[in-house]
């Protein structure tokens, strides 16, 4: 593990003291040009990321820093994290303006911000856990009632069936792969009428080891296509009475 992320849950503790708030700010400034702005600046070293206009006056690092330290800190809405650091943080992000140019802005990097996700989870040593954890999750983008007549995603988003919640939701599926530490090694999103085990080998790729996983997950055309990997394939006990095995016992090695 990179000695400078050595401990960094512990590292990033917050509480809501004044006290908490000052060693807070010293541990985002750290964050923020010791990780995140150098490894930004290897990401578009040869490709920059704008090609005309003038610079934004909250620069990328510093939002990307946000969203790393927001969301670490449990705030898992874009309003939650620009109003803690818009009440907090003011002055060390003199930048920082209306929410909605921050949550522009923060869109706009999807893909640096997978990048430098999967740089920091190589630093902690995330990959090389010898035991990884995969599920599959519902995203429904808005109510069921509202599906017909919303506009959100048109054309994209699809309906399909949670089992673990016995109901139909419209929207997208993900499925996720974790480390035995809890940092994310892989993530994708697909179409809620796509079989997840499609979209398995897609999060998988760089571990080894033991993968958990539902019996959902797990069948023998993903078993085929990782074949060569250094990767076995298991799963929990389905819980509850909502889901039941319907495969045969070789679906499970």
């Amino acid at each position: 593990m990179n000695p400078s992320l050595c401990h960094f849950s512990e590292y990033l503790q917050f509480d809501d003291s004044v006290f908490g708030h000052r060693r807070a700010l010293i541990r985002v400034n750290y964050i923020n040009h010791s990780l995140v702005d150098n490894e930004l600046k290897k990401l578009i070293k040869e490709r920059p990321l704008r090609a005309r206009g003038f610079a934004p006056k909250l620069s990328d690092a510093e939002v990307i820093t946000m969203d790393i330290v927001g969301e670490f800190m449990g705030k898992n809405t874009d309003k939650g994290i620009w109003q803690y650091f818009k009440t907090h943080w003011q002055a060390w992000f003199p930048g920082l303006g209306s929410r909605s140019n921050y949550v522009k802005q923060s869109a706009n990097l999807w893909q640096v911000h997978q990048q430098i996700q999967q740089v920091l989870a190589r630093q902690l040593s995330a990959f090389a856990d010898p035991i990884h954890l995969a599920d599959g999750f519902p995203i429904p983008v808005c109510h069921f009632k509202r599906a017909r007549s919303s506009k959100v995603f048109r054309g994209i988003a699809t309906y399909g069936y949670c089992a673990s919640k016995e109901e139909t939701y419209y929207g997208f599926k993900g499925n996720i792969c974790v480390s035995l530490e809890g940092v994310i090694t892989g993530m994708t999103v697909i179409a809620t009428h796509i079989d997840e085990r499609e979209s398995l080998y897609e999060i998988v790729p760089g571990i080894q080891g033991l993968l958990l996983a539902d019996k959902g997950l797990i069948g023998q055309r993903i078993i085929k296509k990782i074949s060569g990997w250094r990767l076995v394939l298991t799963c929990r006990p389905i819980q509850g009475g909502n889901m039941t095995a319907s495969r045969g016992k070789d679906a499970n090695r």
